[in-house]
């Protein structure tokens, strides 16, 4: 990831937010791809630094996402399950999923990353579980685009062993062997997980769900995570049709399949994490597992609402998702932490802050992705910056220019910069092709659905 060589003071920003207590009225200062000092209100920095003036700015830690399924944007808005809840939704989309090829994918990885970073996202985590025939490299493609598009993430490599035959919900055209799901696993955790502070790209195992896999293949992801000291991910408690499901398939409620299977721990996020009784929720968080909220498509399936003032109460990590773009139906962060603030005041009440939703969004996403050199602003931490420009109609008669980029739907950063380097300039991604890519990526949308 290339770096600025020079000292770069992002000055006097017109709002900022740190998630953290530290004071950054004056802005930061950015050097060799990190954050090297924060400049207090009235303050300039400690040596001489080149200036990006950010008056008229909003500065936030980049955004990021804990959850998504980046091949969906081939089936955005798609009629025939436009009303469905998640099963019917589910059965419905299998048939047309199976069908993805490797440039099918590019496509969407590429449409997916692209709409995160212009909202502001520099850090995405990828649930991928599909791999008919002809898409064993499927986390392969998305490693290069990442790469390509200057972002991070956390690509899982996720798995179906479940088919309709056997119980579960996909068909078995999607499903693969335990064998063939763990080679790949080890294969993708030696060739592209990468450790440490700035990380770029990381591996973490993701068996899909309880009603597509086995316990078997959920112990064995378990027992290979610990050996690679990779983090582990699944969708769990989404809805009450999941619990029954687990309840008639294992005889065991939701928490407790999770930790008959070893995954009761802090190397696991949930996706989603609605349906938790309070006895389950002090498990999970005496265990240190964490919550991916999902609210856009928590809502948009009906699916129920994730109690996270009580999750993060118990000890619980949370953080944010867009998830899936056939669920939501967008891939957009800073709307998503809209959502968030919205859905739990509905639930909790009015007094829910909204830095509380931006902290989610970062501070809290970045705990869920076990990482400590993302998600604040503070000096040592990488310079993943989003900052938001409130010059649109929108923000007009606005007074908190924090508080005007939730309550006044801010959906598009101005600028983007990830390690250092601008990635988003004046709301475009250099040398993007945004015309072309649509139009390649609506064609083999419509191909995809037209089978």
């Amino acid at each position: 990831m290339s770096q600025s060589p020079t000292r770069l003071w992002i000055k006097n920003p017109l709002g900022i937010f740190t998630a953290n207590d530290l004071d950054a009225g004056g802005g930061l200062v950015v050097s060799d791809g990190k954050i090297v000092e924060l400049v207090p209100s009235g303050g300039q920095p400690s040596a001489p630094a080149a200036v990006f003036d950010a008056s008229g700015h909003v500065v936030l830690p980049g955004l990021i996402n804990t959850h998504h399924h980046f091949y969906q944007t081939l089936t955005r808005a798609w009629g025939p399950v436009a009303n469905a809840p998640l099963f019917p939704w589910l059965q419905n989309l299998y048939p047309v999923w199976a069908r993805l090829t490797p440039r099918s994918l590019e496509l969407a990885v590429q449409v997916a990353l692209a709409e995160l970073l212009l909202s502001g996202c520099t850090t995405a985590a990828d649930h991928h579980y599909l791999f008919p025939d002809g898409m064993e490299d499927a986390i392969d493609i998305e490693v290069a685009a990442v790469r390509a598009m200057g972002m991070r993430a956390t690509l899982t490599r996720g798995s179906m062993t479940l088919g309709e035959d056997d119980g579960g919900l996909p068909p078995r055209t999607t499903v693969q062997s335990p064998e063939a799901i763990l080679s790949d696993s080890e294969r993708l955790i030696r060739k592209y997980h990468e450790t440490g502070d700035g990380a770029v790209v990381q591996i973490a195992l993701a068996p899909c769900s309880p009603f597509s896999v086995t316990k078997e293949i959920m112990a064995e992801s378990a027992a290979m995570a610990e050996r690679f000291d990779v983090r582990l991910h699944t969708h769990l408690a989404e809805t009450i049709d999941e619990e029954d499901f687990c309840q008639s398939m294992f005889g065991l409620r939701t928490v407790d399949y999770l930790e008959s299977v070893g995954w009761l721990g802090n190397r696991t996020w949930l996706g989603h994490g609605i349906h938790f009784n309070d006895e389950e929720i002090a498990r999970l968080g005496a265990a240190g597992t964490a919550v991916a909220h999902c609210p856009t498509s928590n809502m948009r399936l009906a699916s129920g609402t994730a109690r996270v003032l009580e999750l993060e109460a118990a000890g619980v990590p949370v953080g944010l998702g867009v998830d899936g773009s056939a669920s939501n139906d967008a891939s957009n962060m800073i709307l998503e932490a809209r959502q968030a603030l919205y859905l739990q005041r509905l639930r909790y009440g009015a007094s829910v802050p909204v830095e509380r939703a931006l902290g989610w969004a970062t501070r809290g996403s970045a705990a869920v992705l076990g990482r400590s050199d993302i998600g604040q602003l503070a000096p040592g931490l990488q310079a993943d910056l989003a900052l938001f420009k409130p010059d649109e109609l929108r923000f007009s008669g606005s007074h908190d220019p924090v508080a005007a980029l939730l309550l006044c739907g801010a959906d598009r950063a101005d600028r983007v910069m990830v390690g250092g380097a601008w990635r988003v300039v004046e709301g475009t991604i250099p040398g993007l092709d945004v015309a072309g890519l649509i139009a390649e990526h609506s064609a083999a949308a419509r191909k995809l659905v037209a089978g």
